[in-house]
């Protein structure tokens, strides 16, 4: 076989070829890469609490205060967290890291992450405050998809 015939061969094979993946990847797309749904059709957890316990207007009034100190006290403990980073990395410049400052800091940042999950359980126990008896079961329900609820993986079922 003559070699401009083979070349010619070649580079129509590996275009057919080219033309077939892009084609695939059009049509299937990579399945790990689709971007997360749009937030409009999820109820947030605000919302959804509510809902599910069914609170009347002063309850809702409640929970927003309930909320509103939330908030503040995980933005506090995230914006030390952030801090006590900052300094742990500025270790790193220092030509042999202290460890002893090192080990400090990381303690201090594990007290920081043990408050956060003090915070989020009293959150909790202050909503389950807000409860009339005939909403306990609805709140004990609550309890047991609070991990998914929260989770940025796994949005709400509605």
């Amino acid at each position: 076989m003559e070699k401009s015939k083979l070349l010619t061969i070649s580079v129509f094979g590996l275009l057919a070829l080219n033309l077939a993946i892009l084609a695939f990847l059009f049509l299937n797309g990579p399945k790990g890469h689709r971007p997360p749904p749009p937030h409009g059709d999820q109820q947030n957890p605000r919302e959804l609490i509510i809902e599910q316990l069914h609170f009347d207007a002063a309850q809702q009034k409640e929970y927003s205060k309930i909320i509103e100190w939330h908030k503040k006290s995980i933005r506090d403990l995230d914006n030390n967290i952030r801090q006590t980073k900052n300094d742990l990395y500025a270790l790193l410049r220092q030509q042999q890291v202290d460890v002893k400052a090192k080990d400090s800091l990381m303690t201090v940042l594990n007290t920081f992450q043990k408050q956060i999950n003090e915070t989020h359980f009293k959150h909790f126990e202050d909503i389950k405050k807000l409860c009339h008896p005939d909403q306990l079961e609805d709140y004990n329900a609550l309890t047991e998809e609070l991990g998914r609820i929260f989770s940025p993986n796994h949005p709400p079922r509605r």
